[in-house]
Order: C-alpha cells, then sequence, then structure tokens
C-alpha cells in the first residue's frame, strides 16, 4: 500500500511537473524514478523472503528492506533536487 500511495503521488507530481518542464529536467527526474522503482522491487522481494523466514533471519531480511526502501527515498529525493536545479537554471 505504501509503495501504492507512493506512486499515485509521484504521477500527480509528474503531471502537473510536465505543464512546464525542461527536458533535460524530465529524463533527470524520470530516471531517478526508474533506479527507485528498481530499488523499491527489490526490497519487496526481501519484505517476501522475510514473510516466510523465521526469527533473526526474518528480522535480518526485515531491516534490508527497509534499508532499501530509505535508498529508494534518497535517490527519488536526489532526482527531484536534481531535475529542479535544471529547472531553475534554465529560466
Amino acid at each position: 500500500m505504501k509503495i501504492a500511495s507512493k506512486a499515485l503521488a509521484v504521477a500527480a507530481f509528474a503531471a502537473l511537473a510536465a505543464c512546464n518542464s525542461n527536458p533535460a529536467a524530465e529524463n533527470v527526474e524520470n530516471a531517478a524514478e526508474n533506479a527507485a522503482d528498481s530499488i523499491e522491487n527489490q526490497a519487496d522481494a526481501l519484505q517476501e523472503a522475510a514473510d516466510n523466514a523465521v526469527g533473526a533471519t526474518a528480522d535480518a531480511l526485515e531491516n534490508q528492506a527497509d534499508a532499501l526502501e530509505n535508498q529508494a527515498d534518497a535517490v527519488e529525493d536526489a532526482g527531484e533536487a536534481k531535475a529542479d536545479a535544471i529547472e531553475a537554471n534554465s529560466n
């Protein structure tokens, strides 16, 4: 559910941003979103493995999944910041 709501928010933001978007900034943001999606897929796989594991193994897998989710968020934030900088410098 967390990923679905994030995807919806990103899609809404992308739709609004596309109105006055610089193609280079849009490419940077899309690349960051794709990288974040890939990382989130890895986190989902780890979470599924954790659901099937027990004890310390499950805890370790959940911690790895959480770390990957944080990394995905950081990649997406960095991409948005870089796209914003490109937009600011193109005006």
